[in-house]
């Protein structure tokens, strides 16, 4: 099965195929989103640890090998790489937005000098990348972002990251209703568990992005 057919929801499952894609380097960037330290952190708790333990290792094993290789790949070709963060400009976190605020899982206190806000040592922005921070889980709300791929004549974004369902998606749809044509890269995404991921992938697909592999996504690159 390859990205035309796989990671169809029920409103597409008999949906002609998609068309060949042809991207213009020139209009292409590549966006990773908040692979950030703290997500790698294993927790004190032994339960919490062991339940999150899943997600670290198609982290290490596989999202932050595919982005990194994902990444060298667009800047050997001259293509821009962007990256974002979720952190707070204020130390007490006020600026967050309320997604960010409630009680549970979700709540993050991630002062932008924080270590355990910056991103990984891996996807390291190089000098000269653009990074975005972000007070909420859209690239696009509350940034300036759109302005910047405006500027930069980007209509094609490639997007990484995590979390699927959450930071990744909310920019997917965010991007989608700006116009921008949008890829995920579903090796190098995640989300809490594999099911999460892999059923946010078939609600975003074909309406706001294109699901495609990093092989697939390399391989339309060459052409």
């Amino acid at each position: 099965m390859n990205w035309k057919s796989a990671y169809r929801s029920f409103y597409y499952e008999r949906a002609p195929e998609p068309a060949d894609l042809s991207l213009d380097p020139a209009a292409t960037a590549m966006l990773s989103i908040d692979v950030q330290n703290i997500y790698l952190q294993v927790s004190d708790d032994p339960v919490e640890a062991e339940r999150w333990e899943p997600f670290r290792r198609r982290m290490r094993g596989t999202v932050i090998p595919a982005t990194r290789a994902l990444q060298d790949a667009f800047r050997a070709a001259g293509m821009d790489v962007i990256h974002a963060r979720i952190a707070c400009l204020l130390e007490d976190g006020r600026d967050r937005s309320l997604s960010q605020k409630k009680p549970g899982w979700n709540y993050l206190l991630l002062p932008k000098e924080s270590e355990a806000s910056r991103i990984v040592p891996e996807l390291a922005p190089r000098p000269g990348e653009i990074v975005i921070t972000k007070t909420t889980d859209s690239a696009l709300t509350g940034t300036n972002l759109r302005l910047i791929l405006a500027n930069m004549g980007i209509r094609n974004v490639v997007l990484t990251g995590i979390f699927t369902d959450q930071c990744v998606s909310s920019t997917v749809r965010s991007l989608a209703d700006e116009s921008f044509n949008v890829i995920v890269v579903e090796d190098c995404c995640a989300a809490g568990t594999d099911e999460l991921h892999r059923r946010e992938l078939e609600i975003i697909n074909m309406i706001y992005c294109h699901v495609l592999s990093s092989a697939e996504l390399r391989a339309i690159l060459g052409r």
